[in-house]
């Protein structure tokens, strides 16, 4: 793991993370992991990043379950996962219980699967996702809130059984 310079982690009191400690994995290296990253940076949160872009040669399983494990273990508070398709990643991070990673093609979908799922990583396609659009995307799962209301946390209580 690599680690980024960010600002300090603090709740801001509305279910995220002014500055968070966020991981970046991907199984290779790309103009929108370096988006992703930089958007992370940008914004003032603590990243770390695994995979090639990292330095080492893991592939979309190993990265997916890494990042889970990170995000799951509470070293980080949220994690973003990259690959061809994003369904690889999403998969292998799901894999680990607490876990709860959310494909996501707009940022509309990332504001309610934070919101409605709770959902604390963010999976990405490289082969779909522009730079500009995976900025947008990142900044929206960052910012939003989880949902607080009894049918989310209903839901997502469901999925922890």
């Amino acid at each position: 793991m690599r680690q980024l310079s960010g600002a300090p982690f603090r709740w801001s009191g509305h279910g995220y993370c002014e500055d968070m400690r966020v991981i970046v994995g991907s199984d290779d290296v790309g103009v929108l992991v370096d988006a992703v990253i930089d958007e992370l940076q940008t914004a003032g949160h603590d990243v770390t990043v695994i995979g090639p872009v990292a330095g080492s040669d893991d592939e979309w399983a190993a990265v997916g379950r890494a990042v889970g494990r990170t995000v799951a273990g509470g070293q980080v508070d949220l994690g973003v996962v990259l690959c061809w398709t994003g369904t690889g990643v999403a998969i292998a991070a799901n894999k680990v219980p607490g876990v709860r990673a959310a494909l996501c093609l707009d940022a509309e979908t990332a504001r309610l699967a934070r919101r409605y799922n709770h959902a604390n990583v963010l999976a990405l396609s490289m082969r779909s996702t522009s730079a500009q659009i995976g900025r947008e995307i990142v900044r929206t799962f960052v910012e939003s809130p989880v949902g607080e209301d009894e049918f989310d946390r209903r839901n997502v209580g469901e999925l922890e059984q």
